[in-house]
């Protein structure tokens, strides 16, 4: 199918006395840009994001945040360093040998001491399968999106061909009748201008100038340029940079169709064509 360029996902996992949350975004671009929003304590996490980001897509700019929050209401663990608070003990006996005078030690001196408390922060290694995990399911929600907003694209598009098809329908069987109309005028005052001129060089003259604003080429490039953004459509992938290239040739051929034209439901018939190639261009700017 075909996918857009914009998109949206957020995952988020509990691990205890920390959560993590990672939230993709993704706008269009011409390449695949990534922009990273990660704090010191997961900047490990980088390369393999960055790794996981660039198998998956192939065109946008996205922006990939990654956060670390406490979680206040998980229990802390308040575990004792035995080891060292028989050492303070120790130390505090040793102290007082010397100085009976000396002040006991407060319980909360002693929770203060640095190391005294069990430290129950994860660290990065135990983060790393939680982080690859939301990484995964982070893009699949990103990709699912990209791909409902490439259908709708799609659709849109796909409207506009089939008027644009309409269009070519029409002005193919005027163009002979266009070319005789205008022959046949050209003819009428080439002869009130020039009387003597000879009759041979004025049909060589219409006829030359008949093969010049006959479109019919161009109509038909239009019905084959038309062709290949449905197939493009119904194959999917990565096909914005192939409709974008698309919709310049069929804006080549409107603009050639407008500037030929002779009769005036010819040319309105091309202005339609441009408006409608323009919508297409605009979301074709949106498609991966």
């Amino acid at each position: 199918m075909i996918h857009s360029m914009t998109g949206f996902a957020v995952q988020s996992c509990d691990l205890g006395s920390v959560s993590l949350n990672l939230e993709l975004r993704s706008v269009n671009s011409r390449y695949l840009d990534l922009f990273f929003r990660v704090g010191e304590e997961l900047r490990q996490a980088e390369p393999v994001l960055r790794e996981r980001i660039t198998a998956a897509l192939t065109r946008g700019k996205v922006e990939c945040r990654l956060s670390i929050h406490p979680n206040d209401s998980a229990p802390r663990s308040l575990a004792l360093n035995t080891a060292l608070l028989e050492q303070l003990r120790e130390a505090e006996a040793q102290v007082r040998a010397r100085l009976p005078e000396a002040a006991h030690l407060s319980v909360a001196e002693v929770l203060r001491w640095p190391g005294m408390l069990a430290d129950d922060s994860v660290s990065f290694e135990e983060m790393q399968p939680a982080i690859l995990a939301l990484a995964t399911s982070a893009l699949d929600e990103l990709i699912a999106t990209r791909r409902r907003e490439g259908g709708k694209l799609a659709a849109m598009i796909g409207e506009r061909v089939t008027r644009m098809r309409s269009l070519v329908a029409q002005a193919q069987p005027r163009m002979p009748e266009v070319v005789a109309e205008y022959q046949e005028k050209l003819s009428t005052r080439l002869r009130e201008a020039v009387a003597s001129l000879d009759e041979d060089r004025i049909r060589q003259e219409v006829a030359l100038y008949a093969q010049r604003i006959d479109v019919a080429e161009e109509l038909s490039r239009l019905a084959t340029h038309l062709d290949e953004v449905e197939r493009i459509l119904k194959a999917g992938g990565a096909a914005g940079k192939r409709l974008d290239f698309l919709m310049q040739e069929l804006n080549r051929e409107a603009n050639t169709l407008a500037s030929k034209s002779s009769a005036t439901d010819l040319t309105s018939m091309a202005m339609e064509m441009k408006v409608l190639i323009e919508q297409m261009r605009e979301q074709v700017q949106n498609i991966e």
